[in-house]
């Protein structure tokens, strides 16, 4: 029997739960990443292996960790289910080579998956997943592996808190205490995941008020579809902040790399919104300076701050195996992509959807503005901007088809508006007479396109959609 090729995509690799994600092909994994690992450097000293609250994650994670240390990597294991950020920061911590973090991040609660980081705690470039790809053994007897009781005996693997370097971290980054005495009252939806007691352990004290729904182990993840920070999965929580006249909600998904945001009036506030909020209060509330990097699946409205902060703004591809490079090369203040992760200077090139819902909450007090405000506010310098996306599942193995139909069209005008240019860097954006634009691409994880746009009018967005999903042949 031969077992199936194990593909990554844009973070990773992702499978369902029982059918390609299995112990023997997390086993095939692994050592495809120590081998990766001992090829680049000739050796490697001690590898971060954390994971999420999926289903048998701690023993997907086990089984990782026992396979490095076959292959004579020493282990750090968190001692329980941890946000990815912590993981990665971990990495820096100890100085350790990357990780390996056991997790499916926003994908539905039947799949698990398979992240990996670099010795700086960012995402690996391309290339580097490309051969960590061209490592994976296809058979499981190619694998090299210890128990994992004889590997703690011989101090090969290491549990250990990865929190209390991690809050260090947040504490040179920011200072809370002003957030801890404002008298918020913020409600926290960490959808069933690893975000879970992070706000009311780092916030707590003071006359801030910190209530989460959402915040138990719980694998099926209840009243949404997937752990992802966008509608309707966030519908629950936005009906409970209203209902107890929240100040704003903070919502993360499943492993707290991303965040989502709401305000006082139980209204969502998109991801592009909050990228540009975030970017904002960098460059005006901080007073900080640097390169901005955006994946060409988010907002126009970093563009024009700055031309309006005299910054560099960089386009990547999608997925943060592009940005993170890019931000340690051009030192940059901030990067960002469309599903709400955000990643800091001076911080490690990573998502961290904890550290971004700190700043968005200091933001609301150094300004003392609610978050509808804010984005009045944001409006106010680049301009109104509107922003939606359709995901639409595909039939299995007929992506082809569907590019080939997308590769012909030449639209001279979408959702009325003209059509003044196209970009193919990674998928097909094409720009629009107003500054805004239509992108479709597909998934790197799933057999899905995604349709994405924003616009200066309101009442287009739903056209643009419409014809993009008409461009794919499927409207």
């Amino acid at each position: 029997m031969t077992n199936p090729r194990i593909k990554f995509g844009t973070d990773g690799w992702r499978a369902q739960i029982a059918d390609n994600y299995t112990f023997s092909s997390v086993r095939r994994c692994a050592q495809g990443f120590a081998t990766y690992l001992l090829e680049k450097s000739g050796k490697s000293d001690s590898i971060i292996v954390g994971y999420d609250r999926r289903f048998a994650s701690p023993m997907f994670a086990r089984v990782v960790s026992e396979v490095l240390a076959g292959n004579g990597i020493r282990v750090f294991l968190t001692d329980g289910p941890t946000p990815t950020p912590a993981i990665s920061y971990s990495v820096v911590a100890r100085a350790a080579d990357g990780a390996v973090n056991i997790t499916a991040s926003h994908n539905p609660p039947s799949d698990n998956g398979f992240k990996v980081r670099d010795s700086r705690g960012g995402a690996i470039d391309p290339e580097g997943l490309k051969q960590i790809e061209a490592h994976i053994p296809d058979a499981e007897s190619d694998v090299t592996s210890m128990s994992f009781d004889d590997a703690v005996d011989a101090k090969k693997i290491r549990m250990f808190d990865p929190a209390p370097a991690y809050l260090e971290q947040l504490a040179r980054l920011i200072d809370v205490e002003p957030i801890r005495n404002a008298g918020l009252n913020i409600m926290v939806d960490p959808m069933w995941g690893n975000g879970s007691g992070w706000l009311p352990r780092i916030l707590a004290g003071g006359a801030t008020s910190i209530l989460e729904i959402h915040n138990r182990h719980n694998p099926i993840f209840p009243e949404m579809k997937r752990p992802e920070p966008i509608p309707p999965n966030i519908d629950a929580g936005l009906r409970a902040s209203l209902e107890q006249d929240a100040d704003a909600l903070i919502i993360f998904d499943g492993d707290a790399d991303r965040v989502g945001f709401g305000d006082e009036n139980g209204k969502f506030v998109d991801q592009l919104r909050v990228f540009g909020l975030l970017a904002y209060y960098m460059l005006e509330v901080r007073n900080a300076r640097g390169p901005i990097v955006k994946t060409l699946s988010t907002t126009s409205m970093l563009n024009k701050l700055g031309e309006v902060y005299d910054v560099p703004v960089i386009e990547t591809g999608v997925g943060f195996k592009f940005v993170a490079p890019k931000m340690l090369e051009v030192d940059a203040l901030i990067g960002g992509e469309e599903s709400g992760g955000f990643a800091f200077q001076g911080h490690v090139p990573e998502r961290d959807g904890i550290l971004a819902s700190l700043y968005l909450l200091d933001m609301m007090v150094r300004l003392n503005l609610k978050p509808s405000q804010l984005v009045d506010l944001l409006f106010e310098v680049v301009g109104s901007h509107y922003y939606d996306r359709i995901d639409s599942p595909l039939p299995a193995g007929q992506r082809q088809v569907y590019e080939d139909r997308i590769r012909q069209a030449d639209p001279q005008l979408i959702g009325g508006l003209k059509v003044t240019g196209l970009n193919t860097l990674d998928g097909y954006k094409f720009s629009l007479e107003d500054g805004g634009w239509l992108l479709i691409r597909f998934s790197g994880t799933e057999p899905v396109v995604r349709v994405y746009c924003e616009t200066t009018f309101a009442d287009r967005v739903e056209t643009i959609l419409k014809d993009g999903l008409k461009i794919v042949g499927i409207g």
